[in-house]
């Protein structure tokens, strides 16, 4: 098992070069089961574990998360990258305290966003947004620094998609010490624009649909390429169709082509072999 410095090097210098997909699992199978098949970092999506625990986004409290997080670090080889949302804090005083307490939790970077949760004020005012990353950077600088910090503008999923808004907060997400930058819901037109206005620093987009495809976004200049809850929505999507089925229909025909359980069993059992301890 790398150390947590050997985790934090390696998912620092993937961002160098290249362009990576990295994954977004929910649970410790399915991180075990992505770094099986090759992924050299991943995700936490702060959505598949709220609906994994039968809540909507955002429901979670600070301490379950941070277990989340201490969990699936522990558990994988591979670097883990949090989605800390607005980092769980109402102060940037509180976001500074709570992102040492991420820190401790052994992921190799964090995701410091600027929404509000408030349909009537969705995004934080700039110069509150921006401290708010200022103040993840403290924690990180103090720690250390091996941390990635990644700042994030909401404004196409919180209802203010407007581009020129976005970029000016990105590029002063960017000065206030964010590592790389990241804009969800960035539509394909916009992207060569995004990498432009953040570069030579590393733009993250995210997908959740098959529009595009790696090649193409590593053609515009994208660094990173993240799914957020969409792996989690696949899986809960083939789970609810083959329940209407049974349902509705007495037929079980969403069974046919399945993993089957010898193989996810001996899989499971080879992997615990495996892990350390």
């Amino acid at each position: 098992m790398p150390t947590t410095e050997e985790k934090r090097r390696a998912f620092r210098a993937l961002h160098e070069r290249g362009c990576f997909v990295i994954p977004n699992p929910w649970d410790v199978g399915t991180a075990r089961w992505l770094q099986h098949l090759g992924f050299s970092a991943l995700a936490s999506t702060s959505a598949g574990l709220a609906f994994s625990r039968g809540l909507p986004d955002a429901a979670l409290g600070l301490g379950e998360v941070l277990a989340h997080l201490a969990e699936l670090a522990a558990e994988v080889d591979v670097p883990v990258n949090a989605d800390f949302q607005a980092g769980y804090g109402a102060t940037p005083v509180e976001v500074e305290a709570n992102v040492r307490l991420a820190i401790s939790t052994g992921v190799a970077g964090l995701s410091i966003e600027d929404a509000t949760g408030d349909p009537a004020s969705p995004l934080f005012p700039l110069d509150a947004a921006v401290a708010r990353v200022q103040a993840a950077r403290r924690a990180i600088d103090a720690d250390g620094g091996g941390v990635l910090l990644t700042g994030r503008s909401e404004g196409f999923l919180s209802g203010r998609p407007e581009l020129d808004e976005t970029l000016r907060r990105l590029r002063a997400y960017s000065v206030a010490g964010a590592d790389v930058l990241y804009a969800p819901g960035l539509p394909r037109e916009a992207i060569g624009a995004a990498v432009a206005a953040v570069a030579p620093k590393p733009l993250n987009v995210l997908v959740a649909s098959d529009a595009v495809t790696v090649a193409e976004l590593a053609a515009l200049g994208v660094r990173r390429v993240s799914v957020g809850s969409t792996l989690a929505r696949v899986a809960f999507t083939a789970f609810a169709r083959s329940a209407e089925e049974i349902l509705r229909t007495g037929r079980f025909g969403a069974f046919a082509g399945l993993t089957s359980y010898a193989t996810l069993d001996a899989f499971f059992r080879e992997d615990l072999a495996r892990r350390p301890g």
